[in-house]
């Protein structure tokens, strides 16, 4: 197995490699000094993330917290600032690295296993500091621990150094792995839809909702061309590239996938007040400057070949617009393909099930392709590239009717997955937690993340989700008398 250590060696390795292929004669030294620079950052930054792995896992621990993104950490930080508490924090995936920092290259990210998020803002500045606080990466929890008399969750199952471990909790389990991970993990541990959970050979413990109400914001990518240089890869890899990094601007520091965003009411457009249920954001580059964001968005080969191989050959400029529905009313599910914590679980989208979302999909579409009459895009030359879809070529071009067979085709995830165990009260059918996100039916048990969301916010999660975790430390230090 590759170490931490290899892990961010190699990826700074291929940068470096990269940049020192373009270094010219007359700024050898400062490029050379610049990539020293960046070695030493990510250095420093994995003997942080070494720290973690100098601590000895006790069995015993008063708060395990499972998933180590937006919620895990800032719970752990927060709960770990009582230094009677003792603190487990688990993560499935291994260490963040120096390439996580490089916002540009977010699209990159996303074809790995990389899935840290608060780790820095949270984490960072108490590693080494906490005793009370423990951090164990590549440790996949397989089961809550759930007592069938008492109904109450007193620790975990994890798999850690290919060894099964049980690690029980005084106060409790907190599950902050995810929309679609917590889920699986609630269903696995007998806590869930009880007609799937027999249908799977698990023993229900809490007939909950647990897995519905999956949303999720989507958009398609449309393609406008330009007569203006855009975003290229290359421009990525080059030694001017770096020594603005590190200086903090420059191409690397361009939040890649979302450089320029606007909100629209397509409901009703004439209140200023409405609220918004259409946002249009910007990729600075095109899917053929942008090997990674292609794989990422899985196009087909085919399709990729007729729409734009002809742009890649000739390094054509332009950029994306997505436009990505706020307000979807279309509900998807996560079930259980088996009783493998291991094996991931079938996820249900349901995309466009309703009708509604394909409408507002559509005119999403054409309040984009509306900003070309503008007078900024106006003075780039942009254009619709003319391309089109093959199946949907039989369409009338731009017709509301082409836009819609384009949508179906060719939209993607944003990856807000959310509201897989929602919350509400006990009378609620739908619900799983309460408003303190504890497991209704089950003590000791809380959900923090994504997963608690009724309704999926009109904007990006991230921020939101940070303020769930914020709340949920307030609550449980309440809940146990700790001011």
């Amino acid at each position: 197995m590759t170490s931490p250590r290899n892990h961010i060696g190699t990826l700074l390795f291929v940068w470096l490699l990269e940049s020192s292929m373009v270094i010219s004669q007359t700024d050898t030294g400062n490029a050379l000094i610049n990539m020293l620079e960046i070695y030493r950052r990510g250095q420093a930054q994995l003997d942080l993330e070494n720290l973690d792995e100098g601590q000895a896992i006790s069995a015993k621990y008063d708060f395990i917290v499972v998933g180590a993104g937006t919620a895990g950490c800032a719970l752990a930080a927060r709960l770990s600032e009582n230094p009677r508490w003792r603190v487990l924090l688990l993560e499935a995936g291994g260490p963040e690295n120096y390439a996580m920092d490089i916002p540009i290259v977010a699209h990159l990210l996303q074809l790995g296993e990389i899935n840290w998020n608060s780790n820095r803002a949270y984490l960072y500045p108490i590693k080494g500091k906490r005793r009370n606080l423990h951090v164990k990466k590549k440790a996949l929890v397989t089961k809550i621990l759930i007592d069938p008399q008492t109904k109450s969750a007193f620790g975990i199952i994890v798999k850690m150094d290919g060894k099964m471990q049980k690690i029980l909790a005084r106060k409790e389990v907190i599950l902050s792995a995810g929309a679609i991970n917590t889920p699986q993990l609630l269903m696995l541990s007998g806590v869930g839809p009880a007609k799937h959970l027999r249908e799977m050979g698990i023993m229900p413990l809490a007939d909950l909702a647990v897995g519905y109400n999956l949303q999720d914001h989507i958009a398609p990518a449309i393609s406008f061309l330009c007569n203006v240089s855009s975003l290229q890869t290359s421009e990525m890899f080059g030694s001017e590239a770096m020594a603005d990094f590190l200086k903090g601007r420059g191409v690397l520091r361009i939040p890649g996938g979302v450089e320029a965003i606007s909100f629209y009411a397509l409901d009703d457009g004439r209140n200023l007040d409405a609220w918004a249920d259409m946002e249009l954001f910007v990729v600075g580059g095109g899917l053929q400057t942008n090997l990674a964001l292609r794989l990422a968005l899985g196009i087909q080969s085919n399709i990729y070949e007729t729409m734009f191989g002809e742009l890649e050959r000739q390094s054509a400029n332009g950029f994306l617009i997505f436009p990505m529905i706020l307000r979807a009313k279309s509900r998807g599910r996560i079930k259980l393909k088996s009783r493998n914590p291991e094996e991931h679980p079938r996820i249900y989208a349901n995309y466009f099930s309703n009708p509604y979302d394909l409408n507002i999909t559509v005119r999403g579409i054409e309040q984009a392709v509306s900003l070309l009459d503008m007078p900024a895009f106006k003075a780039i030359g942009a254009h619709l590239l003319e391309k089109r879809i093959p199946n949907c070529a039989k369409y009338k071009w731009r017709s509301s009717a082409y836009w819609a067979c384009y949508a179906r085709h060719f939209t993607f995830t944003i990856y807000h997955y959310s509201g897989t165990a929602k919350m509400g009260p006990r009378t609620d059918p739908s619900a799983v937690v309460d408003t303190r996100l504890r497991v209704h039916g089950i003590d000791k048990l809380r959900v923090v993340d994504a997963s608690i969301m009724p309704y999926l916010i009109s904007g990006h999660p991230n921020g939101p989700v940070y303020l769930i975790a914020e709340k949920a430390a307030d609550m449980i230090k309440e809940d146990h008398n700790v001011v």
